[in-house]
C-alpha cells in the first residue's frame, strides 16, 4: 500500500499536500529525482528517490512532520512495486484531475488522504502569454492542480503540442477544450487569462462556489461609463462588477481575501501604483504634475499576429505607442486617486497624469520611470524611508538603497518589483523608479497571489522563483 510518485520523466505529478494528479511512474528505465512517498494508513512521509529501475524505487525515507533537508540523513532502502495491471496507462477521472490506472488500494488510500483544502484550477485562455505563464507558476504551486485549460484556437490539442515546453508535463495536464465546455462543477477556482470585452459574460455565468481572478482588464475600473470610454463596449455585467475586488495584493490584501472574484490590475498600473500609492497616500508627493515614462518588453501586446509586433517592426530600436490616451490610464488614474482620498477625504480633485509607454525589443520586462512633486517640506529621503515602512516585511516588492537602480534583468521571471528613489536636477521634485517582469508581477503573478489570499493560503505559494539572470 506504499505509493511512490513523482514529476519530470516520471509520468506522475507534485504530489504535495496530498494532490493526486497522476498515480503512476514510467515503467522505462533508472531515474534520479527528488520525490514524495505516501503510506497508506501512515502519516505523510518525505522521501529522496535516488534510482528507480523497473518496480524497484532506491530511495532514502523518513516518515512524520520533518524538515526538508532531514531526509538526506535517512538511512536507504528499497521499495518493491507490485506489477500493473491490465489497462495501465490509460486515464481516467478521479476527483483531483487526472490519473493513470493503478491498483485499486492505492487509488482508495490516496484519494481518502487528499485533503479538500486542494485547488482544482481552470485557467480560461490558456493558449496565450499570460495563460501559459498562469501554468508555468501552478505547476510549482504545493495546493493547486491543473485540471481544466481551454483554448478556442488549439481546442483539441494537448498543451504540450502548444508550448513545448510544457512537454514533461504532458501526463498531468488536460487537453485544451473550448470555453463553452467548461465544467465548472469540477472546478475550485479559475483563471481568466482572455482579451478585454470577452470576459464579463463568462465570469457573470461561473457558479457561485469557485473563485475567480480575472487577468483582463473588463473588470478593473469601477465606473462602468468609464470602461465604455476607455474600451469602446458596454460592461455586459454591471451587476458583477460593483463586488468585484481590485487586486493590487500589497495595498488590497484585506479586500482580497473576502472577495470571489478579483480584477487582477495590468502590467502598467501595477508597476506604477507599487511606486506611488504610498507616497501620495502619505502626502510625501503632490499629486499634481506626475509624468510617467514606461517601457515593456513585446510580450505585454499578446500572442495575437499583429503587424505593429513583427521582428523586423520592433527590433534594433523602440518606439512610443497609446500617445496620449493608452487604455491604462484610467486604472492608473483610479489607483492614484484612492490613495489622495486616504490622505485628504473625498474632496480631493480628481488626478490627471502624463503617461507614455514605449515598446523595448525584449520579450518581459517593464520599467517606469516617474517624475513626481515633492510635497512642501519633504525630501527624496522621507520618500525612501516611506516606501520601506510601507514595504517592510514584503517578500515580493523590494526598495533597493541609495543610488541603485532598478533593472528588468533583475526580476525577470519572478514576482518582484524593485523600487529605488532619486533626486531631480530641478529642485522639490522627485524620480520614481519601478522595475517588474510584465508577465508575473504585471499579470500571472500577481493573479497567483491574488489567489493564494482567496484560498487562504500561504501567500508566497508557488512565487518563490528567484529571477533568471543572466
Amino acid at each position: 500500500r506504499t505509493h511512490v510518485q513523482g514529476e519530470g520523466t516520471y509520468s506522475g505529478s507534485t504530489m504535495q499536500a496530498g494532490v493526486v494528479q497522476s498515480l503512476a511512474l514510467r515503467q522505462s528505465g533508472p531515474t534520479k529525482a527528488s520525490r514524495t512517498l505516501q503510506s497508506a494508513g501512515t502519516s505523510r512521509a518525505r522521501v529522496r528517490v535516488a534510482q528507480r529501475t523497473g518496480r524497484t524505487v532506491r530511495c532514502r525515507a523518513t516518515e512524520g512532520p520533518i524538515e526538508p533537508d532531514a531526509v538526506d540523513n535517512a538511512p536507504q532502502d528499497d521499495i518493491q512495486l507490485p506489477e500493473q495491471p491490465e489497462g495501465a496507462g490509460k486515464f481516467e477521472e478521479v476527483n483531483y484531475g487526472m490519473r493513470r490506472y493503478m491498483p485499486e488500494q492505492y487509488v482508495e488510500a490516496l484519494q481518502a488522504q487528499a485533503p479538500p483544502s486542494v485547488a482544482r484550477v481552470g485557467v480560461i485562455g490558456a493558449s496565450g502569454y499570460t495563460g501559459s505563464e498562469c501554468v508555468r507558476l501552478i505547476a510549482a504551486h504545493p495546493s493547486m492542480a491543473v485540471t481544466t485549460l481551454t483554448s478556442e484556437r488549439s481546442a483539441g490539442k494537448k498543451f504540450g503540442d502548444v508550448f513545448q515546453q510544457f512537454r514533461p508535463l504532458s501526463a498531468t495536464l488536460p487537453d485544451l477544450i473550448k470555453a463553452e465546455d467548461v465544467n465548472y462543477d469540477e472546478l475550485d477556482c479559475v483563471f481568466c487569462c482572455l482579451p478585454h470585452g470577452t470576459t464579463q459574460e463568462i465570469i457573470k455565468g461561473i457558479p457561485s462556489h469557485v473563485k475567480v481572478v480575472d487577468l483582463s482588464a473588463d473588470f478593473r475600473l469601477r465606473d462602468i461609463d468609464e470602461y465604455k470610454e476607455w474600451y469602446g463596449d458596454e460592461h455586459r455585467a454591471p451587476e458583477l462588477q460593483t463586488e468585484v475586488v481590485y487586486g493590487l495584493t500589497e495595498v488590497h490584501r484585506d479586500k482580497v481575501k473576502t472577495a470571489r472574484v478579483v480584477a487582477n490590475p495590468g502590467c502598467y498600473p501595477t508597476c506604477i501604483q507599487l511606486g506611488l500609492v504610498p507616497l501620495l497616500a502619505s502626502k510625501v508627493i503632490s499629486a499634481n504634475g506626475i509624468i510617467i515614462d514606461a517601457k515593456s518588453g513585446t510580450s505585454g501586446a499578446g500572442r495575437g499576429a499583429k503587424e505593429a509586433f513583427l521582428y523586423c517592426e520592433v527590433t534594433d530600436g523602440m518606439h512610443a505607442y497609446g500617445v496620449g490616451r493608452h487604455r491604462h490610464m484610467p486604472e492608473i488614474e483610479q489607483g492614484l486617486y484612492e490613495a489622495v482620498q486616504f490622505a485628504d477625504g473625498d474632496s480631493a480633485p480628481p488626478i490627471r497624469i502624463s503617461f507614455t509607454p514605449h515598446l523595448i525589443p525584449m520579450s518581459r520586462g517593464m520599467l517606469c520611470t516617474m517624475y513626481c512633486q515633492l510635497e512642501e517640506g519633504m525630501t527624496v529621503d522621507e520618500c525612501r524611508s516611506m516606501l520601506k515602512n510601507m514595504y517592510e516585511g514584503e517578500p515580493f516588492v523590494h526598495v533597493l538603497e541609495e543610488g541603485v537602480v532598478p533593472q528588468t534583468r533583475h526580476v525577470r521571471g519572478s514576482n518582484m518589483c524593485l523600487l529605488s528613489v532619486f533626486p531631480d536636477r530641478i529642485p522639490g521634485r522627485v524620480i520614481v523608479l519601478s522595475a517588474i517582469d510584465n508577465l508575473v508581477k504585471g499579470a500571472a503573478g500577481q493573479a497567483i497571489q491574488n489567489m493564494n489570499i482567496l484560498m487562504g493560503y500561504s501567500e508566497v505559494s508557488g512565487l518563490m522563483q528567484q529571477p533568471m539572470f543572466p
